[in-house]
Order: C-alpha cells, then sequence, then structure tokens
C-alpha cells in the first residue's frame, strides 16, 4: 500500500491536521503524544503514525491556540503553608501533566474576600478552576460556582459540580472513640477557622459523640490552624485539666505538644494529644503524633480526573468521599487517674 504523501512543507502542520488523520479528537492527540498512560495502546500508535506521516512537530503555543485553550487550570488553596494543602496539589499537579497541563495555584490566605476574587481572576485566565476547602458561605458558593464553570470543588460540595472530599465527621468520631476506650472523659477541642466546613463537621461529630457518652465532656477551645495557634492554646488547655486535647489539625497538635512539654507536662502520660491530616512530620514528633491520615495525594489526583473530563465534555465521575483512617501512635495513652 503507498504511503499517503507528505504534507506541503509550505504550511505548517497542525495538531487538527494529526487529529483527522487518526480520526481523534484534540486531546486524545495531546495525551498520546506526551505519552498519557490513559491512552489506549492502539490508538496511541495510530496518533504517533499520523504525526510521523505528516511531519508534524508539536508546538506548545500552536496547540493552545488551536484547542482554544491555556492548557492550564487554576487550583485556589486557603493555606499554602499548610502541608495537606500541599500534598493535594502535588498529586493534582502530578496527574494534570500526565495530561499536558499546567496548574496556576493562588493562595487565599484564610480570606473569604481573596477566595472570591481569586476565584474569578484565576479562572478567566485558565480552562477551569478547582476551589480547595473554599471558606465562602454555602449560598455564595452555589451562586459562585455557575459563573466559574468547567469548575471542581475539594472538600465542598455545590448543586451539580463534581467534588471530591474526605469525611471529617466520621474520622473525628472514630479519634473521640479511641480516646474515650482509653478512660478519657474530659476532653478539649482545639477549634480551627470557623468558616472552615471541616471545622463544622468535626463539631457536629463532637455533639453527637457527647449525646451518645452522657459521660463524656467535650470543651472547645478556639483556636485556629497552624502552630502557633496550638502552642498559643496550651495554657487553656492546662487550665481546663482535660486529660486529652483534640487538635483541628496536625500543625495545632505540634503546637500544643512542643508548648505542654515545655511547661513540664508529660505527654501521654498527663495528657493524650491527637491531631489530624497526618502530614508527614507527625510520625516524627516526640512522642510520635496519634491521628487521622487523610489521602490528600489521592484526594488531588481525583480532582483532576473530574476537570479532565469537564474538560473533554465527558459526563464527570461521580462525588468520591474518602475515609481518613485513624493512625495511633505514642501521643495517646490511658487517661491519668
Amino acid at each position: 500500500m503507498p504511503r499517503p504523501p507528505r504534507a506541503d512543507r509550505s504550511t505548517r502542520v497542525t495538531i487538527a491536521d494529526v487529529a483527522a488523520r487518526a480520526g481523534v479528537s484534540l486531546s486524545t492527540v495531546s495525551r498520546a503524544l506526551n505519552g498519557n498512560p490513559t491512552v489506549d495502546p492502539a490508538l496511541a500508535e495510530r496518533v504517533k503514525a499520523a504525526a510521523a506521516e505528516l511531519d508534524y512537530t508539536a508546538s506548545p503555543v500552536a496547540r493552545s491556540l488551536v484547542l482554544g485553550r491555556t492548557q492550564t487550570v487554576a487550583v485556589v488553596v486557603p493555606d499554602l503553608g499548610n502541608p495537606t494543602f500541599q500534598a493535594i496539589l502535588r498529586g493534582l499537579s502530578h496527574a494534570a501533566a500526565a495530561d499536558d497541563y499546567h496548574v496556576l495555584v493562588a493562595d487565599s490566605a484564610e480570606s473569604v474576600e481573596a477566595e472570591r476574587v481569586l476565584a474569578g481572576a484565576t479562572r478567566r485566565r485558565t480552562d477551569g478552576v478547582i476551589l480547595c476547602a473554599p471558606r465562602l458561605p454555602q449560598d455564595e458558593l452555589d451562586r459562585l460556582v455557575g459563573g466559574l464553570r468547567p469548575v471542581v470543588l475539594i472538600n465542598r460540595a455545590a448543586g451539580d459540580v463534581p467534588h471530591v472530599r474526605a469525611d471529617y465527621r466520621t474520622a473525628l468520631a472514630a479519634e473521640l472513640t479511641h480516646l474515650h476506650g482509653l478512660g478519657h472523659r474530659r476532653i478539649v477541642f482545639l477549634a480551627g477557622a470557623p468558616g472552615s466546613v471541616a471545622n463544622t463537621a468535626r463539631l457536629e461529630a463532637i455533639a453527637s459523640f457527647v449525646a451518645e457518652h452522657p459521660d463524656t465532656q467535650v470543651t472547645e477551645i478556639p483556636c485556629g490552624v497552624d502552630f502557633e495557634a496550638g502552642a498559643a492554646a496550651s495554657a487553656a488547655v492546662l487550665e481546663s485539666e482535660a486529660t486529652a486535647a483534640l487538635a483541628f489539625n496536625d500543625l495545632v497538635a505540634m503546637g500544643l505538644l512542643s508548648a505542654v512539654q515545655e511547661n513540664g507536662c508529660r505527654v501521654p502520660e498527663d495528657l493524650s494529644i491527637v491531631g489530624f491530616d497526618d502530614i508527614p512530620f507527625a510520625r516524627y514528633t516526640t512522642p510520635p503524633l496519634t491521628t487521622a491520615a487523610v489521602p490528600a495525594t489521592e484526594i488531588g489526583g481525583q480532582a483532576w480526573a473530574r476537570m479532565r473530563e469537564l474538560l473533554e465534555g465527558a459526563e464527570p465521575g461521580h462525588p468520591l468521599t474518602v475515609l481518613p483512617e485513624l493512625t495511633v501512635r505514642g501521643t495517646t495513652g490511658p487517661a491519668r487517674g
């Protein structure tokens, strides 16, 4: 069979020419030529053969113009200093890179106003936006997402928008059950940001647990989301005479752990401490931190999978809820006395 004629060298071959020759979509050509493993091997070979026949050389700029896309998506996060959000971004950006996409990251610094502005501004410059744990009130989030499509949510839900989230309520209930089993009946909770849905889920878990265990008292202490906030709350924790402390996240737990030990408090003999997230440093504290392990990298990858489907005009994957796993280490032990 004679070889098909090559393209006229005077006219630059485009990705659209390759797609037409191979009989596939533009995005399939892009993924196949970039070695994306999600492309069927036979289909990938057909695309590569078409590109070879046309002497096609990929141009990132030209490809973006042909696709009518920037090949970039935005991700808005509330706190880039939090290792959990960093892990989510790592999973998301690695998955996006495999599909020849770049990720633009914007940090709202826990500001609802900044989050509102960044969501719109980044969406105008990218092909889609992923909002990670947005702090916006639910009614405003419901209105906002309509103008951002395609949009994916992480740790929030709004209408029919695809989302991936962790089940914070069930995981915190598991932590409370663990402490109760060790004999703890006076517990404090170092609360996170008031606008955080994850914090609300924790409070709901606490209320439900106390209702089912009237012998247990859980006192909320306003705190924050970082190491300094946990350290600053140490005096209130010690004055409460609680035998255990639940921290909003691992950073808060580590700040508390450091501060109470400096004041002569033994962990876990005098005070048990539980974190949340299982960030990379959690296992290296002294003693190692009991926490709930959130599969943050998986959450990021799953969020990208749903964004990719939206960008390709496909039906997005179903809403996904992952359950953090209780990870018992050295900061929890039997209640004193």
